[in-house]
């Protein structure tokens, strides 16, 4: 299961305060430090989810999302589909090709 991800420490180890992070962060990735958190666990649960015996629920909470509903909120935002829509998409020439992307 991931680690929460916490914006005051990360903040903390940059040395900043959350609040200049955060203004720091969106100057530079054009995301808020959630969204672009989100969009990593999103990138994570892909690689999860093409493997068959993976169930959705655990994909999510092993990717780091609090709640089955914020993870299907969260897929769907970033890749326009449900995470179930996203499994039964993808051709076996793109499961193989996310599977040797993984190590």
């Amino acid at each position: 299961m991931a680690q929460p991800l916490c914006l005051e420490e990360v903040a903390r180890h940059s040395g900043v305060s959350p609040f200049h992070f955060c203004k720091i962060f969106k100057r530079f990735t054009g995301l808020t430090f959630t969204e672009y958190v989100n969009r990593a666990r999103v990138e994570k649960a892909k690689q999860l989810l093409i493997k068959p015996q993976s169930r959705v629920t655990e994909v999510a909470y092993d990717v780091g999302f609090q709640s089955l509903s914020q993870f299907n909120r969260s897929f769907r935002r970033v890749m326009d589909q449900s995470p179930t829509e996203f499994r039964s998409s993808m051709t076996p020439a793109e499961k193989r090709h996310m599977l040797a992307g993984s190590f």
